[in-house]
C-alpha cells in the first residue's frame, strides 16, 4: 500500500493496536462496532467473544492484572455499553489498566434518539455513564482522531495510578476514510522517584521508631516492590501488614508479616496498628474494611497518636482518611529503594527488635493452624475452611487463585496461606459479585502456563454463567470452584445476627426448600466437565482430575453457611442497631 493510500477508521485502529502489541480484545459484537470486528478479522488479534458485557469487561481486567499489560474491551451502543459498566468499574476502582472502546449511534443522527441511543436528559450523552470511574473519556468527532485518542487512551489507562479510560466512537466514523498515521506510545517512560531530602527525613524517623510498621496496599506489584520491601523491612526489623488488595505482595510465611487488618483481621495485627508510633504506608488508600471503618477504637490509631508517613503515585489518597506528618508522591518501588539506601547509611547495622519475630510466628502459626484443624472436619455440607484446605493442599505452588466476594475473598485473605509463588486476585475496591469467573478466564488467557482456580460463590457463579462457554470456547482449562450455600450467605449471616432472619438472602424453591442450580450439569451442557461433591472425601481428588485434564471445568462444593470470622469493627453493624457516630460522640 502506498503511504498516501486511505483505508477505514477502524482498519487503521487494528493496525495501531497491533502495533501497541495487543493480543487480544474482550467484548461482544453489535450494528455499531461490526466494522471494527470485520477489520479484526484479518489481524492476528483475537476477539474473545464473552455473550455478555460485564463478563467481557471483567475478563479484559483479569487478563490485565495478570499480564501487566492493559485490558482491552469492545462494546456496543447503549444497553452494551450500560452492561460494561460494572466490569469497567471494578477494574477503574482497583487501578487496573483498561480501555474500553464503545461503538455510538451514527454521528449525523446525534440527538436524535436513533435505535438505542442514550437520550432521555442529555442528547447522545453514553459516556457520561462512565464519568464517575473512568480516568478519562473522548468521544470521537472527526475520524482523523480516532489514532491520536486511541494513543492518549492507552497512555492515560497505563501511566500514574492506573485505571480505566474511555474511546467512544460513533459508528459512521469507523467506516470513514483516513489516511494511515503513526501515533506510537512514548518510546521510553519514567515515574516519580523520592526526593533525596524526603528519603532523608523518612529513613531517619524509621530508624528512631521504637514501633515502626509497614502497611503494604494494593499498589505495590510485581517482584522488584517485593525485593524492595523485604530489603528495608528485613534491615529495621519492621513487622507489615498488607490490604486486602497486597495479600501475596509478600510471602504469607515471611516472619516479619503479621497479615491483614480491619474487619478480617487478627485481634493481634489490629492491636499493632493501634500501637505503632511510625506507619509507612505504601501504596494504598485506607480502605474502610481495612481500617474498621476508621475507628481508633479496632484500627489505626493515627487521629492523634503515632506518625503516618504515606507515599502513593496518585495525590489524592495522600491524607484522605488520616492525617499525614510526611506525603510523598511517588513510584512506591523508586520510593522504597531510596528510603532503603538512606535508612543503611543512617543506621550501619541492621536493627534486631527482641521479640517481634517470634510473638508474630506464634501468632501466625495459631491462625493458620486453626483454620486448617478446622478445615479437617468430615462434616458434609463442607466447612468452608475445609474447602480451603484441600485446595491449598492439593493446588501447585504458583496456581493463581480468582476469588468473588463473601468466603471465597475474606476468608483466603485472612486464613490461606498462599505460597510465595501464588498468586491471589480478587476485586477490592467494587467487591463485585460475578468478577471472580469471568476474571479468571482472562487470567488463563494471560497466563496459559499457570494453574487458574475460580474460586466463587453460588451467587456469583449464577450472575456470571458467560464466562463458563467463554473458557469452552476457547479451550481454557479454567477450575471453577463453587461454594455452593444455596444463599449470598455473608449477607444471610449478616441479617441473622442483626434481624434475626435472612429473608431475600436464601436461595429457595416453591416448597420452601433450599434451592440450587445443577452447577456440574451446566458445565457438561456447556461442553465443559462438571463434577459434583456428594461427600467430604470427594473434593481433593475432583481437584486433582481436573488440574490433569487440563480442561474447563466446574466443581459444585455444598458448603454450610458459616460467618467469616470478623475480629474487626464494621461500623454498619452500628447502624443496625440503631447506634450512629454523632450520637457516640455526644
Amino acid at each position: 500500500m502506498s503511504s498516501g493510500e486511505k483505508v477505514s477508521a477502524a482498519e487503521a485502529l487494528v493496525r495501531q493496536l497491533e502495533d501497541y502489541g495487543v493480543e487480544f480484545i474482550f467484548g461482544t459484537c453489535g450494528h455499531t462496532n461490526i466494522a471494527l470486528l470485520d477489520a479484526l478479522g484479518r489481524s492476528p488479534i483475537e476477539f474473545v467473544i464473552a455473550r455478555h458485557e460485564q463478563a467481557a469487561a471483567h475478563a479484559a481486567d483479569g487478563y490485565a492484572r495478570a499480564s501487566g499489560r492493559p485490558g482491552v474491551l469492545l462494546t456496543h451502543v447503549g444497553p452494551g455499553m450500560m452492561n460494561a459498566v460494572t466490569g469497567v468499574a471494578t477494574a477503574a476502582m482497583d487501578s487496573v489498566p483498561l480501555v474500553a472502546i464503545a461503538g455510538d449511534v451514527p454521528s449525523y443522527y446525534h440527538g436524535r434518539h436513533p435505535h438505542q441511543e442514550v437520550n432521555l436528559h442529555a442528547d447522545a450523552d453514553q459516556a457520561a455513564v462512565f464519568t464517575p470511574f473512568v480516568k478519562r473519556t473522548w468521544r470521537l468527532h472527526r475520524a482523523e482522531d480516532l489514532g491520536r485518542f486511541t494513543e492518549r487512551a492507552f497512555w492515560t489507562a497505563a501511566s500514574g495510578r492506573p485505571g480505566a479510560v474511555l474511546v467512544n466512537v460513533p459508528m459512521d466514523l469507523f467506516s470513514r476514510k483516513v489516511a494511515p498515521c503513526d501515533h506510537p506510545l512514548p518510546a521510553e517512560t519514567a515515574v516519580p522517584g523520592l526526593p533525596e531530602a524526603t528519603a532523608r527525613r523518612i529513613a531517619a524517623r524509621l530508624t528512631e521508631a521504637e514501633r515502626p510498621l509497614v502497611y503494604l496496599g494494593g499498589g505495590l506489584r510485581g517482584e522488584a516492590g517485593r525485593r524492595a520491601v523485604l530489603s528495608l523491612t528485613e534491615y529495621l526489623d519492621m513487622p507489615m501488614v498488607h490490604s486486602l488488595m497486597a495479600k501475596g505482595a509478600v510471602p504469607d510465611d515471611h516472619p516479619l508479616l503479621l497479615g491483614m487488618p480491619g474487619f478480617w483481621g487478627m485481634e493481634s495485627t489490629n492491636d499493632y496498628t493501634r500501637s505503632a508510633d511510625v506507619v509507612l504506608a505504601l501504596a494504598t488508600r485506607f480502605a474502610e474494611t481495612d481500617a474498621s471503618s476508621w475507628d481508633p477504637r479496632y484500627t489505626w490509631n493515627l487521629e492523634h497518636e503515632g506518625d503516618l508517613i504515606q507515599i502513593d503515585i496518585d495525590s489524592a489518597e495522600i491524607g484522605r482518611n488520616f492525617p499525614v506528618a510526611i506525603g510523598a508522591v511517588a513510584d512506591v518501588v523508586l520510593a522504597v529503594e531510596a528510603i532503603d539506601k538512606t535508612v543503611r547509611e543512617i543506621a550501619p547495622e541492621p536493627v534486631r527488635r527482641p521479640g517481634v519475630r517470634e510473638s508474630i510466628r506464634k501468632e501466625r502459626t495459631a491462625l493458620f493452624d486453626a483454620s486448617r484443624e478446622r478445615g479437617r472436619a468430615d462434616d458434609f455440607p463442607l466447612r468452608p475452611e475445609r474447602i480451603l484446605t484441600d485446595l491449598r493442599e492439593t493446588l501447585p505452588a504458583d496456581a493463581v487463585l480468582v476469588t468473588d466476594v463473601g468466603w471465597n475473598k475474606n476468608g483466603v485473605a485472612r486464613c490461606y496461606e498462599l505460597p510465595a509463588e501464588g498468586r491471589f486476585i480478587t476485586p477490592g475496591g467494587a467487591s463485585t459479585m460475578g468478577f471472580g469467573p469471568a476474571a479468571a478466564v482472562g487470567v488463563q488467557i494471560a497466563r496459559p502456563d499457570r494453574a487458574v482456580v475460580a474460586l466463587v460463590g453460588d451467587g456469583g457463579m449464577s450472575s456470571q454463567l458467560p464466562a463458563l462457554p467463554m473458557a469452552v470456547e476457547r479451550g481454557l482449562p479454567v477450575v471453577f470452584v463453587v461454594m455452593n450455600n444455596r444463599a449470598h450467605g455473608t449477607i444471610a449471616d449478616l441479617q441473622a445476627a442483626n434481624f434475626g432472619a435472612s429473608y431475600g438472602c436464601e436461595f429457595q424453591d416453591p416448597d420452601g426448600e433450599p434451592y440450587s442450580p445443577d452447577f456440574a450439569a451446566l458445565a457438561e451442557a456447556c461442553g465443559a466437565d462438571g463434577y459434583r461433591i456428594a461427600r467430604a472425601g470427594d473434593l481433593v481428588p475432583a481437584i486433582a482430575a481436573a488440574l490433569e485434564r487440563r480442561r474447563p471445568a466446574v466443581l459444585d462444593v455444598p458448603m454450610v453457611n458459616e460467618p467469616v470470622p470478623t475480629p474487626g469493627h464494621w461500623n454498619i453493624t452500628d447502624i443496625y442497631q440503631g447506634v450512629f457516630p454523632e450520637e457516640e460522640a455526644a
